[in-house]
């Protein structure tokens, strides 16, 4: 399927080191270096080129600051490791909803009921083996996308992985 085709997706952020993140209306907040997942939709006419938007915001190449992940992305400590995309399908809301609790209560669930849309590793995928952390939580984020797309019964509908960085 192509792009233009939509549908759900986490980013998996490596955040290297502690952060300071101002989130908008959700005010400041500290973020220890770690492992991030932030689930969003691409469901508009550009589908899944929103994601494209997200990579520049966290290599730099873009200033504006619309959306909650906007803030992390745009912090020079954040980059993308990987992106997890349920294709042709709106699971957003379920896949959050399986990933670990969120450190910014309302981070990118302003349109919905979900305590969060941004989950951290737990205590052991933060610090230590930066690499391992980010491993855990991307495989967390896989396991919650085809659990989530599996409840769809929509036989189209798939689940992949893609490169964080620009393809």
């Amino acid at each position: 399927m192509s792009d233009a085709a939509g549908g759900s997706y986490t980013l998996v952020v490596a955040l290297a080191d502690d952060a300071t993140v101002s989130a908008g209306a959700l005010g400041e907040h500290r973020l220890s270096a770690g492992a991030y997942a932030y689930t969003g939709s691409a469901l508009g006419a550009g589908g899944f080129s929103r994601v494209d938007r997200h990579r520049r915001t966290a290599r730099g190449d873009n200033d504006t600051r619309h959306w909650h992940v906007d803030y992390l992305l745009g912090h020079p400590a954040a980059r993308i490791d990987r992106v997890v995309r349920s294709v042709g399908v709106d699971v957003e809301c379920a896949v959050a909803e399986r990933l670990p609790a969120g450190p910014i209560d309302g981070f990118g669930a302003s349109d919905c009921g979900c305590p969060s849309h941004l989950a951290g590793g737990d205590e052991a995928e933060r610090g230590g083996d930066a690499g391992g952390a980010l491993d855990a939580l991307a495989e967390r984020a896989l396991a919650a996308h085809e659990a989530a797309v599996a409840e769809t019964d929509d036989p189209d509908a798939t689940v992949e992985v893609v490169a964080g960085s620009a393809e």
